[in-house]
């Protein structure tokens, strides 16, 4: 049967989302298969994404919503809601801020969850455009103390573990997926400084995840990533779903029974219902890229078959992340992964002056958020030139006098990357810092 593809929480009838809560049961924990159902009124239901196998296609279910927590989870042990920097590259609020939560780690094993960290991002952070923009992203661990090691149905269906935040796989009775309870996932996520990006290791070594796509988050976070810790090919898992919540891209495969697309033209960037050559006649989606190589193999031009329809829908290349997993972004995806990292974090940032007051012999560094970003130093407005490229500056040595009165010391920013196109984007990738420069 075919399923509807939801992007964002949608009501189901209530007596259809009890009967989906009651099958769930026998195989989920209790405390995540939705609980208090009255069938007297709509009940909230989740579009969820999994993977089959390590190189498969996406496929995607609707599952019961976890329920509203009455009011945040308070520490159920020692140490439980300890929140860990992994990866500090500047100011909360600048960065791109990524947050991982452990489940299924009991108290003496967090030091395996913060270990799963850092191999995890290591791998996502080794995919372009994060390889180019390490610089952009803060990484905190949060520790969710359970009470059991593992992960419920794991290594059978019908084992039981008693976990922070009810990690279960045969969620939907599908054997990869792997669900939490998303609304516990939030209180944790909360814990952090800033929370933009939030993945869930579950205790495994069992190949699964799951994306929840587009939820609305009090922390502001608009996607969840869930993966198994120690399966070596998991954290592919949570790339796919970034171009999701970061880079809101479309699924680029499709499904045989879904025939032809007949809609509007889609607002993802990575799918249309122009071809090649009517993108470039009329300057649309991405006609800026058609003829290019590409990272993921082969040449940029139209391809039919995405956003889950065989016909009817065009992508960029034959066979990228956002179709199967292993795969490198596409030229369009990567400059629209280069778009999200900039709505959320900084070209330039910087720790020196937190109060924008500086000292002429105090030193002044900022740091860029990729190599191909240029800078350039400003005393009062005209730029000091033997200072381009730099990242730490005196301001006296830039000519700062010392003449009792304030002057403004500015450090502009752009990055240059040839991985955007887009002059509309183009024009964003840009920032400065000012400092008042006193005494």
């Amino acid at each position: 049967m075919r399923r509807l593809m939801r992007r964002r929480i949608s009501l189901a009838a209530g007596g259809l989302a009890l009967a989906a809560a009651l099958a769930a049961t026998a195989t989920a924990p209790a405390a995540a298969a939705s609980p208090d159902l009255d069938p007297g009124r709509p009940q909230r239901t989740q579009d969820v994404e999994y993977f089959t196998g390590p190189d498969g296609h996406p496929r995607h279910t609707t599952i019961a919503a976890s329920p509203a927590l009455p009011r945040p989870l308070l520490p159920s042990a020692k140490g439980d809601g300890d929140v860990t920097p992994v990866v500090t590259n500047g100011p909360v609020g600048s960065k791109l801020d990524v947050v991982f939560i452990g489940d299924g780690y009991t108290a003496g094993r967090q030091g395996d969850f913060h270990a799963a960290v850092r191999t995890k991002w290591a791998k996502m952070s080794a995919v372009e455009p994060y390889a180019s923009y390490k610089n952009l992203f803060n990484v905190w661990a949060v520790d969710a103390v359970s009470r059991e090691s593992g992960v419920t149905n794991d290594p059978a269906k019908g084992v039981t573990k008693d976990t922070a935040l009810r990690s279960y796989f045969f969620c939907d009775d599908i054997e990869r997926l792997l669900c939490v309870d998303t609304a516990r996932v939030e209180s944790y996520a909360a814990k952090a400084p800033a929370a933009d990006l939030v993945v869930v290791l579950s205790n495994s070594t069992k190949y699964g995840g799951a994306g929840y796509n587009d939820v609305v988050s009090r922390p502001g976070y608009d996607g969840v990533a869930t993966a198994s810790s120690d399966h070596p090919k998991s954290d592919q898992v949570a790339v796919h779903e970034t171009g999701h919540s970061l880079g809101k891209l479309a699924d680029e495969y499709q499904y045989d029974d879904y025939g032809t697309y007949t809609g509007a033209e889609p607002h993802e960037v990575n799918i249309s219902t122009l071809d090649a050559g009517q993108q470039s006649q009329q300057r649309q989606k991405w006609y800026r890229w058609i003829g290019r190589t590409s990272p993921d193999g082969g040449t940029v031009g139209s391809y039919e078959g995405g956003g889950y329809y065989p016909k009817g829908l065009y992508r960029p290349t034959d066979n990228s992340i956002m179709r199967t997993l292993g795969r490198e972004f596409n030229l369009p995806g990567r400059e629209a992964m280069i778009a999200g990292f900039y709505r959320h974090a900084s070209v330039l940032s910087s720790d020196s002056g937190p109060y924008g007051t500086v000292s002429r012999r105090e030193r002044v560094t900022v740091r860029l958020a990729a190599p191909t970003v240029t800078v350039r130093w400003y005393v009062d407005g005209l730029e000091v030139v033997a200072a381009r490229g730099r990242t730490e500056v005196v301001p006296r040595a830039l000519g700062v006098p010392a003449d009792a009165r304030p002057h403004a010391l500015t450090a502009r920013a752009v990055d240059r990357t040839d991985a955007v196109l887009d002059p509309e984007l183009r024009g964003r990738l840009k920032g400065s810092l000012v400092w008042k420069v006193t005494r």
